[in-house]
């Protein structure tokens, strides 16, 4: 089975370009493709999973990946799905995230010499002089054409509009994909669906100016069975730094999964083999239980490592009890079948507190927003009223009941918000 029909059985492919043609550039081994990230933050989150995924899985079958990193495109900002133009960032900015962000994605893919390679458009894109650029790459582009694109249709439309320097990113794009054909053989670009426009018109540069045949691939927008985002929660996004959203954290996202998504988030976002997912389609009830432990401890392990996994598979046990997976479900997961071995609530995130602060005591109000449980007073206010929040495992009565160092058990406060999102609260001098 090649790489594509491995895609396209775990649900990636929403389009390609050339359907026989990159059949049969992807049924040999050593080709070369990429995938463009934005690095406007110094994190991504798991809205990239797909096609950090995507990356993966074409290193796993004798494919070179690159990931190029927009260092000259993140000084304009990419249109493509964005209402408002894009916040303009410094190169400073720009380098420090590309560094944070080559840190995520090594724990998908081995970027050693010869398995992937990490660029920066701003080698090539920063040093273009305006005049030859427009004769020599602009004279390729109708804007008749342009100005149809999603990316740009739906900008041109709002009340912002569309500055111009955000006209030119197709240009600039498209660029890039002749550079990598060009300088690494790479004839590959993929990319999510609303990236199509952009990469279609980088295969026609490339046509054009150096007569040859290059792909395309372009992946759904992922949404959960209730039409939410992929990655969107109540704090916001699930980022992929550990400084940002904890393997704790991270682990207890994919907990929560619906139970119409966990087959589909296992093909995507594990590499567990197809034939044991399908088991996983015709559970009910509770069983789905042990079938998201399982997404939870293989999606943690990718992108945390294994120690981050078991850690946060440790401390969920701690709170929940461990899950009794049964020993023929996904016989391929790492997930321990025996029970936690230790850590426990230790790895529960924790926030801490002046120790003066809770002599005098806190209202559980501000308790609940400064540990991050919760997003405003406002939330907090509403969880407490409506029976969501706990102290110690015992339901908190009224928002305005003070936390205090008489609410310490072995030298911890274990606060609860609904039924599995959990912080300890640690003293400070």
């Amino acid at each position: 089975m090649s790489v594509l029909d491995i895609l396209k059985e775990r649900g990636f492919v929403e389009s390609v370009t050339h359907k026989e043609e990159l059949s049969d550039y992807l049924g040999k081994a050593g080709a070369t493709c990429y995938v463009g990230f934005d690095p406007t933050g110094p994190s991504l989150h798991v809205g990239h999973l797909v096609t950090i995924m995507a990356l993966a899985h074409m290193q796993r079958n004798g494919h070179r990946p690159i990931a190029l990193v927009g260092g000259g495109t993140g000084l304009i900002g990419d249109p493509s799905g964005k209402t408002e133009m894009r916040k303009v960032i410094t190169p400073d900015e720009v380098n420090t995230n590309k560094q944070s962000i080559k840190g995520q994605l090594s724990r998908f893919l081995d970027f050693s010499p010869g398995k992937a390679l990490m660029l920066d458009n701003a080698d090539w894109l920063t040093g273009l002089e305006y005049i030859p650029f427009l004769r020599d790459i602009g004279r390729h582009f109708s804007v008749n054409k342009m100005v149809k694109a999603e990316s740009y249709r739906v900008r041109i439309e709002s009340d912002e509009g569309l500055s111009f320097i955000e006209f030119n990113y197709m240009l600039l794009q498209a660029y890039d994909f002749m550079k990598l054909a060009q300088d690494h053989g790479c004839f590959l670009q993929m990319g999510g669906s609303d990236q199509w426009g952009n990469i279609v018109a980088g295969i026609d540069l490339v046509r054009r100016t150096q007569g040859k045949t290059v792909f395309g691939i372009t992946f759904p927008l992922i949404t959960t069975s209730s039409g939410i985002k992929m990655g969107k929660t109540h704090k916001g996004a699930v980022w992929l730094d550990p400084e940002k959203t904890t393997a704790y954290d991270y682990y207890q996202f994919w907990i929560n999964t619906d139970d119409a998504d966990v087959a589909k988030f296992m093909a995507l976002f594990t590499f567990l083999p197809m034939q044991e997912i399908e088991q996983i389609r015709r559970l009910e009830g509770a069983d789905m239980n042990f079938a998201k432990a399982v997404l939870a401890y293989e999606a943690t392990a990718i992108a945390h490592g294994s120690e981050g996994a078991r850690d946060a598979f440790d401390a969920a046990a701690s709170v929940f009890g461990a899950p009794a997976v049964p020993r023929d479900l996904c016989v391929s997961s790492r997930i321990p079948r025996g029970g936690s071995q230790g850590g426990g609530v230790d790895n529960v995130p924790s926030s801490l507190f002046e120790s003066e602060r809770l002599k005098q005591g806190i209202p559980a109000v501000d308790v609940f927003v400064e540990s991050g449980l919760c997003n405003s007073k406002g939330d907090a206010r509403r969880l407490i009223g409506q029976g969501g929040g706990y102290l110690n495992n015992e339901r908190i009565e009224s928002f305005d009941d003070l936390i205090s160092d008489q609410d310490f058990n072995d030298g911890e406060i274990l606060l609860r918000a609904g039924k599995k999102r959990y912080r300890k609260i640690i003293a400070q001098d």
